[in-house]
């Protein structure tokens, strides 16, 4: 009798999830949108929240982004052309490199001098591919001016020692008559490189050498005490941070290193389980809902990495970088073990339009996002095979939120119709962003995250004027769409229409699964 009992208890508890998994969508509602008087009125959404991160992992860096000079596939000084076009459109404000975990085991005097000179190197951690050293400080600080972003340089606290940190950051930023600024010029580099970004190590509590933080604060403080200023560079030295819900490591690293570091890195994950991450392409609505259960649950992770920052910096000086965040799923059948190759779906898309509708509103203290990874890897913007390149619907989404970069943000206020997954995490089915750049130009970014309702949305701004409006779209047929070298056009940016503009608001229409853009002129 108890077995039976418990039997019915589950179905009953099964049937719940189901029913509310069911319930019907909110079809109206009202997004308000404060442009006068509010308590983060000149909060500006930094341009490096839209951050990209290159590893030596797979073929991000080879075949990605560099194929030498002698290869058959269009380059310029050995970066493929294709990739260097797309990448730009997207305007990235900043480049971190060279890892992830193999910053820790990267020695950059292996990557200077004669390319048919450097030494090759076994990548432990992804593959055990050998590379040949053919890409390093030159060719990643050149690649960076060539984009126009800021270099984030990620180095060696594991395997490497002081000396070397501290050589490198001359290596790279002196313009004096010392060892390692001629070297650089013998190099080919007259001028020094400006580098802002330092990171002094990488997830040391991991791959980056399994410490305590304890451990690790005091070797932070001792690596960077050694890292100058040079040549009117001013280095913004980050310390390795948590990962997801380790708030202790936020706590030890704010006590014990403090005013010696600009910022505390930090990084989260979308992955449902550990050992089994699932496919990305093959995945049913549950998943769907599931992925964006385990994506949003990034505020509360923030919300209380800021809280422990708060205490022991009221004043908001040290930065928080969220330096890897994204999608992971299991490789691609038929690629290699450890290269992380994986498609990239609508699914993959709706993640980054959450994310950021989330990271816009903690910049008040979160300074820089990195996506993991730019190409090839991950939750990738760009996907290649020899000479081919795809864009990824996640590289349309940075490019339809490239108007918030560097805008103010405008806080909105909504009530949106909700869910719980199958793991009972609560789902918003509606998700909002708004800001304003200095021209006046208002971008209001909604996601429909229903799969099967469209959603009716009025934009209310507090004044009485009728703006222009113009609207682009990200959708597909079904939730798991995604790009191919033979259909590379399944899901793109489009114009979006569904809109009128009255006095002082705008009536939208979203379709399921959607995210739309619209600027308000």
């Amino acid at each position: 009798m108890k077995k039976l009992l418990l039997i019915l208890l589950s179905s009953v508890v099964a049937m719940g999830v189901v029913a509310q998994n069911q319930q019907p969508a909110q079809k109206n509602t009202s997004v308000r949108i404060a442009l006068h008087n509010s308590t983060q009125q000149n909060q500006i959404i930094p341009r490096e929240i839209y951050g990209q991160f290159a590893e030596h992992l797979g073929r991000c860096i080879y075949g990605g982004i560099w194929v030498g000079e002698d290869s058959e596939i269009p380059n310029e000084k050995g970066y493929r052309v294709d990739v260097l076009e797309a990448l730009k459109a997207l305007k990235i404000p900043v480049l971190r490199w060279p890892g992830g975990c193999f910053a820790d085991e990267y020695h950059w005097m292996d990557g200077i001098g004669p390319r048919e000179q450097r030494p090759k190197m076994v990548n432990t951690n992804w593959g055990g591919t050998v590379e040949d050293n053919s890409f390093g400080t030159h060719e990643f600080l050149d690649f960076c001016e060539l984009l126009g972003c800021e270099p984030y340089v990620n180095a060696n606290v594991g395997s490497g020692s002081v000396e070397e940190m501290a050589k490198w950051v001359e290596y790279m930023t002196s313009d004096a008559d010392s060892p390692m600024a001629n070297l650089r010029r013998k190099n080919g580099r007259e001028k020094p490189w400006k580098v802002k970004y330092l990171g002094v190590g990488n997830e040391n509590w991991g791959c980056g050498g399994n410490m305590t933080p304890e451990y690790y604060s005091d070797l932070y403080r001792r690596y960077a005490t050694f890292c100058k200023n040079y040549s009117g560079n001013r280095l913004y030295k980050i310390a390795c941070g948590a990962s997801d819900y380790d708030y202790n490591w936020t706590d030890v690293l704010m006590r014990r290193v403090g005013n010696q570091m600009q910022a505390l890195s930090l990084h989260y994950y979308t992955v449902m389980d550990w050992g089994r991450k699932g496919s990305a392409t093959q995945f049913n609505v549950d998943d769907w809902y599931a992925t964006m259960g385990k994506c949003v649950e990034i505020e509360t992770v923030l919300k209380r990495h800021c809280e422990i920052m708060d205490r022991y910096d009221p004043s908001r000086r040290i930065g928080l970088l969220l330096d890897e965040w994204g999608t992971w799923w299991d490789e691609e059948l038929g690629t290699v073990r450890g290269h992380l190759y994986q498609q990239n779906t609508l699914r993959d898309a709706m993640v980054a339009a959450l994310s950021f509708n989330i990271f816009h509103k903690y910049t008040y203290r979160l300074k820089m996002t990195n996506i993991a990874q730019m190409i090839n890897v991950l939750q990738s913007m760009i996907l290649t095979r020899d000479d081919e390149m795809v864009l990824t619907p996640t590289y349309y989404l940075f490019k339809m939120y490239a108007a918030h970069q560097g805008a103010e943000y405008l806080p909105l206020h909504f009530e949106s119709a909700k869910l719980r997954d199958k793991n009972r995490r609560e789902v918003e089915l509606l998700s909002a962003t708004a800001s304003r750049a200095e021209d006046g130009t208002i971008t209001v970014s909604l996601a429909n995250v229903d799969v099967e309702n469209e959603c009716r949305v009025t934009i209310a701004l507090d004044d009485d004027k009728k703006y222009s409006v113009k609207g682009s779209i990200l959708s597909a047929g079904t939730i798991d769409a995604y790009n191919t070298f033979d259909k590379p056009n399944e899901v793109k940016c489009e114009n979006f229409t569904s809109f009128t503009s009255e006095k002082g608001s705008v009536e939208v229409v979203l379709p399921a699964k959607s995210i739309v853009s619209l600027t308000l002129k």
